[in-house]
């Protein structure tokens, strides 16, 4: 009888999933492939036929644009084959939030792609890594979960990709979603989803480098020259991580007022976890006065998500005001 199962292509990106102590220098390394995890999760065959992509071995850290784009390009080449169900992303989770946005917002199939990573490396004896590697198998070969946009399903928790956030450095209870909540939950028996995502939106990548793009940080004291510095140096974006709903002092303002009147799209994000930006304090520097300048309010994104947002699509074409409105209002 001919295997019916469905096929789940699982791509290994490297992150603490894939590493161990090394012995000599007592510090965590790359020292895992992907067909290594697979080896540590034989239930896998249960649900799936799964194929391994060693995409790359390396920290999380060290991600940029053109490694986010050769991502997409990956994740599109197996969800376009009929016989594939979903894809299951393996990476270090310092950065995994962004991934799990870029993707969203760059596959352009609604088949289930989940990120997952490990917070405690292979060499501890309670290694996180296989149960997150089974349990993003088992989600991708859930019916429920076409549509749900890209997740992102560590300590049996699944998470939208537009609303997760690393929240604690070494807790595998780290990946959380605010206010949201999680989309579901893994159990023994089943998978079980309570929601589904609304804001969501896809942009071509299309071809080329992608535009520069900063973030930089309001605090008490903070001075302009910085973000002046960035505008100065190339960046063709600016996203300021202000305070409260979107407020920064005179210094930045004037400095945002710079980048402005050299055509350099600014967004307005916070530091604050949850809420959202807009322009409601009319003091210099207040979220009004920079909205009234000319700049984008980021709505309820967090200064790394909005960076890629403005980022994707600034290269799409789209730097009027309005049409950067539009993109981080859907």
């Amino acid at each position: 009888m001919a295997d019916t199962k469905p096929v789940v292509q699982f791509i290994a990106t490297g992150g603490t999933i894939a590493m161990k102590v090394d012995p000599v220098t007592k510090g965590v390394v790359p020292a895992i492939s992907g067909d290594d995890l697979m080896q540590t999760v034989p239930d896998a065959a249960k649900y799936a036929t799964i194929e391994v992509n060693n995409f790359s071995q390396m920290s999380a850290n060290y991600i940029d644009a053109k490694w986010w784009s050769r991502l997409t390009q990956a994740v599109d080449d197996a969800l376009a084959r009929p016989e594939v169900a979903g894809v299951v992303v393996a990476q270090g989770t310092d950065t995994m939030e962004e991934t799990a946005f870029w993707l969203d917002l760059t596959v352009k199939s609604d088949k289930p792609v989940v990120l997952i990573g490990a917070q405690r490396n292979a060499s501890e004896p309670d290694f996180d890594g296989p149960r997150n590697l089974l349990n993003a198998i088992r989600i991708v070969t859930t019916p429920e979960a076409t549509g749900k946009g890209v997740m992102v399903a560590m300590n049996s928790q699944i998470n939208a990709a537009r609303s997760v956030t690393k929240t604690h450095t070494g807790n595998v209870d780290t990946f959380k979603s605010g206010d949201f909540g999680f989309l579901g939950e893994v159990w023994d028996d089943k998978v079980v989803f309570s929601r589904t995502p609304l804001r969501r939106q896809h942009i071509d990548i299309g071809t080329g480098d992608m535009p520069r793009v900063e973030i930089l940080p309001m605090f008490g004291g903070a001075n302009g020259d910085l973000l002046r510095y960035a505008v100065d140096q190339g960046a063709k974006g600016i996203v300021v991580q202000a305070t409260g709903m979107g407020n920064m002092n005179v210094s930045m303002f004037e400095a945002v007022k710079y980048a402005l009147s050299k055509d350099v799209a600014v967004v307005i994000s916070t530091r604050v976890p949850n809420g959202r930006t807009m322009p409601l304090y009319g003091f210099p520097g207040g979220g009004k006065t920079t909205y009234d300048a000319g700049a984008v309010m980021a709505g309820g994104l967090n200064p790394q998500k909005a960076r890629l947002l403005l980022m994707l699509a600034l290269h799409e074409g789209k730097t009027s005001k309005e049409d950067l409105e539009a993109v981080f209002d859907r």
